[in-house]
């Protein structure tokens, strides 16, 4: 018999795990992080900066002259690096609110470690400055063997100058959208907060969106609506689908996929797959299964006492797909 090293998972449907909070299924349109971005220059770095690269000396010389100072001569240095600073601002932030910021080289620096980040302005897609950034550079990992030493954190790195305008507590109705789409949990969706706030107040437009119609008594309460809407637990639905890392021979399936009755042969094993009331053959090396529940959980278990290998498995998925037996979608990264 085979040694056998499978790497496999078998994740039950999200219906057998019971239902899900709507805050863990939706996201409200209007409610996301807004990416910044800004352009800076670290310094104090032990040689390991630019090194005279022709954008860091014109921005070294121009800070210079913000602070008052004329250089004459050309500035060159490699304890400086130019990097582009970039960060996500929450939504619903206020000014003075604190925030974590990425830096990444732009240069031909070979190491930020040590560095230490210049004031530097964080702008939206809007042009408009929302944040500023400063502060020492956490690089991690050195020791670890860790390669990119040319990017870098600053956790709370940036302070919110600028505020994003929002009514959210004025709205009228509010849009949320699937974060899997599916029909089927859009429809429970509409059920079950109707049925919550007793009236008909959410639709399911399509497979992604839920309007809500905001009731007539959370006018001005919005938030507090919503942080009854999104404790709602409806069991969620989506497609069958196997996902198989042909590279590693990971197979991820839920548990609920079903086979048809088929008969396949693989090598010296045999399986058959059996309506109710069919016989039940007599080969050694053959898997039966008198059942037309038989799940691809079921077959996996069976395959496995039998000594297959994650290819053996992948080649037998791929056949069942061919033939139609296989219910559920067969997908591969």
């Amino acid at each position: 018999m085979k040694r056998v090293v499978l790497l496999l998972s078998i994740l039950l449907s999200t219906n057998i795990f019971g239902a899900s909070r709507l805050k863990d299924l939706l996201t409200l349109k209007g409610v996301r992080d807004n990416p910044i971005i800004g352009y800076g220059l670290v310094i104090g770095l032990n040689g390991t900066g630019d090194g005279g690269g022709e954008i860091t000396n014109k921005s070294l010389k121009r800070m210079f002259q913000k602070l008052g100072l004329n250089p004459q001569s050309e500035i060159t240095s490699k304890n400086v690096a130019a990097v582009i600073v970039t960060a996500k601002l929450p939504p619903f932030a206020r000014q003075g609110q604190k925030i974590d910021i990425t830096i990444s080289s732009i240069g031909d620096a070979n190491s930020l470690a040590g560095g230490t980040l210049l004031i530097t302005p964080l702008k939206g897609g809007d042009g408009e400055v929302y944040a500023i950034a400063s502060g020492p550079l956490s690089i991690g990992g050195l020791n670890k063997g860790r390669v990119f030493a040319t990017t870098g954190t600053i956790p709370n790195g940036a302070i919110v100058e600028n505020e994003l305008q929002s009514d959210f507590d004025k709205k009228k109705s509010l849009r949320f959208a699937l974060k899997n789409p599916d029909f089927t949990t859009a429809a429970r969706i509409e059920k079950t907060i109707n049925q919550e706030l007793g009236g008909k107040y959410a639709i399911a437009k399509d497979a992604t969106t839920v309007d809500l119609i905001i009731p007539f008594h959370y006018q001005r309460k919005v938030v507090q609506l919503v942080a009854i809407v999104e404790n709602f637990k409806v069991n969620s639905d989506s497609k069958t689908k196997i996902v198989i890392n042909e590279r590693t021979g990971t197979i991820v399936a839920g548990g609920g996929v079903q086979i048809s009755p088929v008969a396949i042969s693989h090598g010296d094993l045999t399986i058959e797959v059996k309506g109710d009331g069919e016989g039940k053959g007599d080969k050694p090396s053959s898997l039966y299964f008198v059942d037309k529940k038989t799940t691809l959980s079921d077959l996996v278990k069976s395959l496995n006492a039998f000594g297959a290998t994650p290819e053996d498995l992948i080649s037998i998925f791929k056949a069942l797909k061919s033939n139609g037996a296989l219910i559920g979608d067969l997908e591969f990264i």
